[in-house]
């Protein structure tokens, strides 16, 4: 019995010591880097005059609700704060990249500020001055005063697998040199706000302050700046995101060069192939990107991309989701020559273009309709008017009609909504009342048909299918 016992204790000790010895060692890694990474602290000088509001980031199309609340609450929240009135403190983190000065950390670390230091791990204290920052990718370079600093190495977050393990080392609520490690969640995330940056995701442990921190791997190179998290708490919740350094080296070698950064332009508005969507476009899976407008003057409208195309490929990079695109066309050289793959009316075809400057946003109008109603469309379940004068100078479109009221039906099960603008229904243009009531005619029961919607300024398709 006792050797029984005994050969029972032996094998629990060697199953230990195998689970321990393949857990990573991150003490030598901190050791040789935690030195290279900074706490920024920023204040803004009290205004006399009140502050504008802060403009809230823009969310992709179909998000829930709930999901837009956790991630503002993340961006339009200072990491910091007195409180109060008078001058506006809030800290961050950084780190060095270059052996005479240069900082990284995240642009909403630094917006705005009068002031910014950087205190560095034998507690000196410089001053840094802004080199130039990026609102689109969250990037800004500083540049203190000093030679001879410990400085990262940058590695290539293509490489990154997930399942990998990785650290961040940064300053969360002001407690400097911290170090939390986890895992690659997933690669090539698109989040609200960021639609030029393809977020690694990961479960390191990343609270406010942390933010312009850097994201390790195994290597000891820097793969990421960490910036986002998604929290209902504004607390770490197992869903930290990172700026993969590719992304931010281009920023930083344009900022370098000309104080800003330009971000190639295509000139439209996309969203996912669902499901439903194939279908209706005769898809055999939902991949790539639908396009959903086409911005005028932009490089698509020259090239001839119409509304309802798919974009399968650019530059032979395949588009499985619509957010692989934006990042691809962002980072390519302006005036570059490119090439999409698409899908327009089942057929593929290759468009080339060239790569445009990405202007800056303008923001839409949406206008309240006070048209008289009409019948229901009973076939829908829903009441739609013609445009007013009004609503079409409000909106910038001249076709259309307005839902007015969504009752049960085919169109509330597609998810159209009281105030959406009906552009399209399958191929046919929606011009008015009496086009709208017409394509009904052609709708054929039991299919699905793609029907362009405009909702608070921005168009999306939606899979329409009407019951047998």
């Amino acid at each position: 019995m006792l050797k029984k016992l005994s050969w029972c204790v032996f094998l629990v000790f060697v199953f230990n010591q195998n689970v321990f010895a393949q857990l990573p060692d991150f003490t030598e890694m901190v050791k040789t880097n935690g030195v290279a990474v900074v706490n920024i602290s920023t204040i803004q000088k009290a205004k006399p005059e009140p502050a504008e509001p802060q403009k809230e980031q823009q969310m992709p199309e179909g998000m829930p609700p709930e999901m837009e609340e956790l991630f503002k609450h993340f961006f339009n929240n200072p990491e910091g704060g007195n409180g109060g009135g008078g001058d506006t403190q809030s800290l961050g983190s950084g780190f060095i990249i270059s052996k005479d000065g240069y900082v990284l950390t995240n642009h909403h670390v630094v917006k705005d500020a009068d002031e910014i230091i950087v205190k560095f791990s034998d507690r000196r204290e410089l001053t840094a001055k802004l080199i130039g920052s990026d609102a689109r990718t969250d990037v800004a370079v500083l540049k203190v005063d000093a030679t001879d600093l410990p400085a990262v190495t940058i590695g290539d977050p293509n490489k990154l697998q997930v399942g990998e393990w990785v650290l961040a080392i940064g300053s969360p609520f002001g407690f400097e040199q911290s170090v939390t490690a986890g895992i690659v969640s997933a690669k090539g995330r698109s989040l609200p706000g960021g639609n030029y940056v393809p977020f690694i995701q990961t479960d390191v442990a990343i609270n406010p302050g942390n933010s312009g921190g850097p994201l390790f791997n195994m290597e000891g190179q820097v793969v990421g700046i960490n910036s986002q998290i998604y929290s209902r708490t504004g607390g770490f919740m197992g869903l930290s995101f990172s700026i993969p350094m590719d992304v931010v080296m281009n920023v930083v070698n344009q900022i370098k060069t000309s104080g800003k950064a330009a971000h190639g332009w295509l000139g439209v508005q996309i969203q996912d192939v669902t499901r439903e969507l194939a279908e209706s476009f005769g898809m055999k899976k939902p991949q790539g990107a639908l396009v959903s407008k086409v911005m005028l003057g932009s490089p698509a409208e020259k090239a001839e991309l119409q509304i309802g195309d798919i974009i399968l490929e650019f530059n032979g990079q395949a588009i499985e989701k619509s957010g692989d695109l934006p990042p691809m066309v962002g980072m390519t050289p302006i005036n570059d020559k490119a090439t999409l793959k698409i899908i327009r009316q089942g057929a593929e075809k290759i468009v080339n273009f060239e790569i445009g400057l990405l202007p800056e946003q303008v923001d839409k109008t949406t206008s309240t309709h006070k048209a008289e109603k009409v019948k229901p469309t009973n076939r829908l379940g829903i009441i739609v008017t013609n445009l007013t004068a009004e609503d079409k100078e409000a909106l910038q479109i001249t076709k259309g009609v307005v839902v007015q009221e969504v009752g049960k039906g085919a169109a509330k099960v597609a998810g159209i909504q009281p105030g959406d603008i009906i552009l399209r229904i399958g191929n046919e243009v929606i011009t008015d009342l009496a086009a709208f009531e017409k394509s009904l005619v052609s709708l054929t029961a039991g299919k699905t048909t793609a029907v362009l919607i405009q909702r608070r300024g921005s168009p999306i398709f939606l899979a329409l299918k009407i019951d047998k």
